[in-house]
């Protein structure tokens, strides 16, 4: 691997800024450099930070379910849902724990998770407002998860080793005081904008169909057409997918976002390529080397230099990487594409030399040119592309017919 990772998506999603949310900025790009055009763009929420947590997977996929209700109801933006991450992550640790034993420790037992996690809680537990449950309960106004998982996982080890020869009925309620500690306790019935309602309740009221998500892969080891389960370790509830050919991926996703579906997408964001300044790109370096010497310049010209430990920035678009499922499967088979970060595509947009990129909103804050968007080339999302979760109207006909969705 590129790094050394017990938990592949959580280090990467740590690497947030600290920046307050604030209502939704739009992408825009001034000066020199890369210039984009919206081609097509839907509704999102206002950008969150994740900030010293590993849980992008909630981030992300939960603001897919808000844009979900967005366009199920038809809301306009100052009805926009904003849904607790915390509540979420807190039944997503209880559940984690109760396997962790079932399996005898053999579980990542981390603050990563899959799309697959979210759909599980939604359906089993229900969902409350931000507002209601914001899991800041240990004295900063920013997520920071990493004296919560140390106690977390010192405590499931020591409840592992099984002292008393036979597990207690107390167990689980520990944990369950922990999480309460540090993200709140979990509320039975609540009121929100004058109305009383349970978890349960409240998820309804959102009239999303749980039912309608599919989730989706491409490798060549695996049958097309078929589900196989999500081969990474912070898959812990084994949810399965889809594994599709590589066409068929971008068809569905072209297929969702012109359709007015968003995209919950999980990638790698460990390439130098997708930069801290909004920009996704998988730079073919022998040809932009070769541009710059061609126009006469050295290729600082083309791609910004960088200092010691830094990401290059690059200075425009830049000839990029031919993707094929051979060059995709041959970074997932080196661990050179590994299971990092999720985030959600709402859009797509053109540079000024025609190329497709996707609109993405990250989880970082409002960090970077664009304020927490991000800009990802076609070819980065060809290649980097874990996983990814739509509405089953979001597919193709002729995908579905193949697939035997109806």
């Amino acid at each position: 691997m590129k790094r050394l990772l017990s938990m592949a998506a959580a280090l990467v999603c740590l690497v947030a800024a600290a920046q307050p949310n604030g209502p939704m900025p739009k992408p825009e790009d001034k000066g020199e450099g890369f210039k984009f055009t919206v081609v097509k763009e839907l509704p999102i929420t206002s950008v969150k930070n994740q900030a010293s947590t590993g849980t992008c997977w909630c981030f992300s996929s939960l603001s897919f379910i808000e844009s979900e209700a967005i366009r199920i109801n038809k809301l306009k933006e100052a009805d926009y849902p904003d849904l607790s991450e915390m509540f979420v992550v807190s039944h997503a640790y209880a559940d984690k724990a109760t396997k962790y034993i079932r399996v005898d420790g053999a579980l990542n037992f981390a603050q990563g998770s899959s799309f697959g996690d979210l759909i599980y809680v939604l359906r089993d537990y229900g969902i409350v407002p931000n507002d209601v449950m914001p899991g800041l309960n240990y004295g900063t106004d920013r997520h920071q998860h990493g004296e919560l998982i140390a106690g977390l996982k010192g405590y499931m080890d020591g409840i592992l080793r099984n002292p008393n020869r036979k597990l207690s009925t107390a167990w689980h309620a520990g944990l369950e005081g922990i999480l309460a500690a540090y993200l709140g306790p979990i509320p039975e019935k609540f009121t929100y904008k004058g109305k009383e309602y349970t978890p349960k309740s409240y998820f309804a009221s959102l009239n999303v169909d749980l039912s309608n998500y599919i989730d989706f892969t491409s490798w060549t080891h695996l049958s097309y057409y078929e589900k196989h389960p999500v081969e990474v370790a912070d898959n812990w509830r084994w949810e399965q997918a889809y594994n599709i050919p590589l066409e068929d991926m971008m068809a569905i996703i072209d297929n969702a976002i012109n359709n007015g579906y968003t995209v919950a997408w999980a990638s790698d964001v460990s390439e130098t390529g997708f930069t801290r300044d909004g920009i996704g790109i998988v730079p073919d370096m022998d040809a932009i080397q070769k541009q710059a010497e061609q126009a006469g310049s050295d290729q600082a010209r083309w791609v910004g230099a960088a200092t010691a430990g830094q990401r290059p920035t690059f200075n425009k678009p830049v000839p990029e990487l031919t993707i094929t499922p051979e060059l995709r499967q041959q970074g997932y088979e080196e661990k050179n594409t590994t299971d990092d970060h999720g985030m959600q595509i709402y859009g797509i947009a053109k540079d000024q030399n025609g190329n497709k990129y996707y609109m993405v909103k990250n989880s970082w804050g409002e960090t970077g040119k664009y304020k927490g968007l991000w800009y990802v080339s076609e070819a980065y999302v060809r290649y980097k592309t874990m996983d990814f979760m739509v509405h089953k109207d979001a597919i193709p006909k002729d995908i579905q017919k193949k697939l035997g969705i109806k």
